[in-house]
């Protein structure tokens, strides 16, 4: 065990005393590390501020979501839970240590596991359905008053600037041999604007949303249930198709985020199915018909969006994600577009199932 944890630990409200800790996860962002004591255990994270600058705002962001959805859960007894933040001596929710780090202590969901990739069906509908119940414990939250954890996160305008300009500077010396990728992203720059102009003409409602509705953001127990959403710094204003679109992308593709092998790279129909499935169970009472008529469109944009950042990234050097070989990130983003590829030849059924989910509250004509 590093030296520096004991203190670092014994800063936060908590009896117990660390016995082993050790690095747990597969974040690209902050690190996380377990830690173990004769009693409870706990997560303790660095928090990334370089990327996170708004340490206060996002555990405020933290507090204010978990503690709603706390108050939903414990007067409806259900069975998912909620993550909790542990305050330090001082009474804040993070402390600063003397290099600058910012740290945070929370409970550990025992008896829980999370996937990299979706197994079984079964996995799919009930990350769907733990999802949808996020979103719906929290669409009578005011949206407007949490801020936003890393500003334009989602905005297709912002991150299509920031790769324009990184393929003109080329500080790494790599737009020469990416013209496929560039190509590519070029010529699907227009159509990935249709989310954020309904939105900007208030055709789409504004909600709180999780922005990061990857399949290991979900734990789930030992029978394959749901039970918690996890990773919740980027909670914040957002519009439902972030959610859904994002999910999509990494429930049913059929490889890793990073395969080297796109021939192994494809959507599954089957798991796209089935999420959306357990995902309208849960909110298609509350959503909007504006809003389901650019659901399975959604799936295409959030693809591009991450092929787009992890090539954006690949351009720029490698400075935002973590990488583990040179050109990782090209690989990521590689992945992302074969998969995009494979929505697009499968965007018919994508919304034709939609429809058919929602055949009590017809959607009268699908978006692009």
């Amino acid at each position: 065990m590093d030296s520096k944890f004991p203190d670092l630990i014994s800063q936060f409200q908590i009896n117990e005393k660390p016995i082993n800790v050790f690095p747990f996860g597969s974040g690209h962002i902050n690190d996380t590390y377990k830690v173990e004591t004769e009693g409870r255990n706990y997560l303790l994270q660095r928090i990334n501020h370089s990327i996170f600058k708004d340490v206060e705002g996002l555990t405020g962001n933290f507090l204010k979501v978990t503690g709603h959805i706390r108050e939903k859960l414990n007067s409806s007894n259900s069975g998912p839970q909620t993550l909790k933040l542990y305050p330090t001596h001082s009474n804040t929710y993070f402390l600063k240590d003397h290099e600058g780090n910012y740290w945070r202590l929370l409970d550990f969901i025992e008896d829980s596991s999370s996937y990299d990739l979706v197994e079984n069906q079964t996995i799919a509908h009930e990350g769907g359905k733990a999802y949808g119940e996020f979103v719906k414990m929290l669409s009578d939250f005011p949206a407007e008053t949490l801020v936003e954890t890393i500003p334009k996160f989602h905005d297709i305008h912002f991150r299509l600037d920031n790769f324009r300009k990184a393929a003109k500077n080329d500080s790494a010396k790599r737009a020469d041999d990416s013209k496929n990728e560039i190509d590519f992203i070029e010529a699907r720059a227009e159509e990935m604007k249709c989310i954020i102009r309904l939105g900007t003409e208030g055709k789409i409602p504004l909600r709180v949303t999780h922005n990061d509705t990857k399949i290991n953001n979900v734990l789930f127990d030992k029978t394959g249930k749901g039970i918690c959403v996890i990773d919740l710094d980027t909670v914040m204003p957002g519009y439902i198709h972030y959610d859904f679109g994002d999910s999509i992308r990494t429930f049913t593709n059929t490889a890793s985020e990073d395969e080297p092998d796109l021939s192994k790279v494809g959507m599954d129909p089957d798991y796209y199915a089935a999420f959306t499935r357990g995902f309208l169970e849960e909110t298609k009472a509350i959503l909007k018909t504006e809003e389901l008529k650019y659901l399975a469109f959604s799936a295409k944009l959030m693809t591009y969006i991450i092929g787009l950042r992890f090539f954006t990234d690949h351009l720029e050097g490698d400075v935002y994600y973590k990488t583990k070989y040179p050109g990782h990130n090209l690989t990521r983003a590689k992945t992302q577009f074969k998969l995009l590829e494979s929505m697009e030849g499968q965007f018919l059924f994508m919304k034709q199932y939609i429809e058919s989910l929602c055949n009590d509250n017809p959607i009268s004509q699908y978006g692009t």
